[in-house]
């Protein structure tokens, strides 16, 4: 079985890793070259570096960024945030980026996600989504920041990006979004039945039990979470003690050799 992954996520607003609450009312966190370094000595399987105002303000992510974080740590690293073209995926791969993370470019260009699997693989690919519960058993995907809601069944959407090529879905839940009330669990369920691609859950986590029930019952095959981890709310060590207790298969080398 495939190890399951804790990964730490630094959004990223004017060169500062913020957080906010259903993606509003940001707060500054720290240094995002401080943070990923600490994050990469702390045992986190990957970092996820998201540009959350990239797109809405129409910026390219900042690739220096992307260069001084990738000096600082040695786990995989994914990318985000304006992203529209192969040539700044590849631009992005070249400073560091072990993936780039796409959703609005391939919302508006969903052959965005063939062609640049077809260049660098899937494995390179993420696909992310945030979605919004509206009735029921539908949630639609936002995009521009969660500011713009497209009409797009997410669970149809997810779909079509793996067979696009995408090789990894990050899924985050918009209503449970900074809340650390919990996972969408339903939603991660209904995707993980319907696409054989890892999905990283994301959205809602506050507690070890939160992560650990968004793989036992999720099915996800990763977990991300922002302000827990960055205000030293659960250690990354913690938390895989209690998957490890749980029969969850984790990577355990807790301490980089930075």
């Amino acid at each position: 079985m495939l190890t399951k992954r804790i990964i730490p996520c630094l959004d990223i607003k004017d060169g500062r890793t913020v957080k906010g609450v259903n993606f509003e009312g940001l707060i500054d966190a720290g240094d995002p070259v401080e943070l990923a370094e600490r994050y990469s000595q702390e045992g986190a399987d990957e970092l996820v570096f998201l540009d959350i105002t990239a797109t809405l303000e129409k910026r390219k992510t900042l690739i220096e960024l992307v260069e001084r974080i990738a000096k600082q740590i040695n786990i995989p690293f994914t990318v985000g945030g304006g992203i529209k073209t192969v040539d700044e995926i590849e631009a992005l791969l070249k400073a560091g980026a072990d993936k780039v993370s796409l959703n609005s470019s391939i919302v508006k260009n969903p052959e965005l996600i063939r062609k640049a699997s077809d260049a660098f693989g899937a494995q390179a690919i993420v696909a992310a989504v945030d979605a919004k519960h509206i009735s029921g058993s539908k949630w639609n995907v936002f995009i521009k920041g969660g500011t713009e809601d497209t009409g797009l069944d997410a669970l149809e959407w997810m779909q079509k990006v793996e067979e696009l090529g995408a090789g990894e879905i990050l899924l985050t839940s918009m209503d449970k979004d900074g809340t650390k009330s919990g996972f969408d669990l339903d939603l991660l369920r209904r995707v993980n039945e319907l696409v054989n691609i890892p999905v990283i859950a994301s959205g809602g986590a506050g507690t070890i039990d939160h992560c650990v029930e968004a793989i036992t019952i999720g099915n996800s095959d990763a977990v991300l979470a922002a302000s827990i981890f960055h205000f030293k709310e659960i250690e990354i060590a913690d938390l895989k003690s209690e998957m490890e207790i749980k029969g969850i298969p984790i990577r355990n080398d807790f301490v980089s050799n930075n």
